[in-house]
């Protein structure tokens, strides 16, 4: 199980980081962005898979989710309804809940706003729902190329949302850590004066 201090290690780190540290896997795709750009996210999955145009399973999932899951939802390909609302949005933080990853659309976003609740979405649409019960909850799903078990770790951002499966957590850490000390230093040679087609060898290489 993750441990509250490996979360606080992989929220400092930007998504951008942890994929390219796990071997460029685990981003989700890149349509699937923050309802607010300064919103972040870090917490454990609780995948959900609904049926198309229905958001019963999101009703459902909230309520059996434990405390500081992040609910992360594959709609059935069926992406522009407003799956999820203000009255959703009040339920999942009163039971505790760290956010929403859904791979369709929100509404009522300025309310989500108000209220704080980290949203990542495709975007915007006034369209409802109905109560089709198909799907799963709490269990693995696929999202683009990505499976999401339960209990992977859901890290995301302005850049977007990354994945890292539950038993990688310790390495996408060291690895994070070491891509960012390597370009620290690249940084500090560049505002030393060197270009970055000196720093890689590019310029030797390609004739740059």
């Amino acid at each position: 199980m993750t441990t509250k201090e490996q979360l606080l290690a992989l929220s400092k780190f930007g998504t951008a980081t942890i994929h390219e540290a796990l071997g460029k896997t685990g981003a989700l795709p890149y349509e699937i962005k923050g309802l607010n750009p300064s919103m972040r996210i870090c917490g454990p999955a609780y995948p959900i898979e609904c049926a198309a145009y229905s958001n019963v399973n999101l009703h459902r999932a909230y309520a059996y989710a434990p405390r500081g899951s992040v609910l992360v939802a594959e709609c059935s390909g069926a992406y522009d309804a407003g799956y999820w609302g203000d009255l959703l949005t009040t339920g999942a933080m009163k039971q505790g809940m760290a956010g929403l990853v859904i791979n369709a659309c929100v509404r009522d976003a300025d309310e989500i706003e108000n209220l704080g609740f980290p949203v990542f979405c495709r975007g915007l649409c006034i369209k409802g729902t109905g109560k089709d019960p198909r799907g799963v909850l709490n269990e693995a799903i696929k999202i683009g190329d990505v499976i999401i078990e339960p209990g992977d770790i859901v890290v995301g951002d302005r850049d977007g949302i990354v994945i890292v499966p539950k038993g990688r957590v310790e390495e996408a850490i060291e690895f994070s850590k070491k891509r960012e000390e390597k370009e620290a230093n690249t940084r500090a040679r560049i505002l030393k004066g060197e270009t970055s087609l000196q720093i890689y060898g590019w310029d030797k290489e390609f004739g740059y």
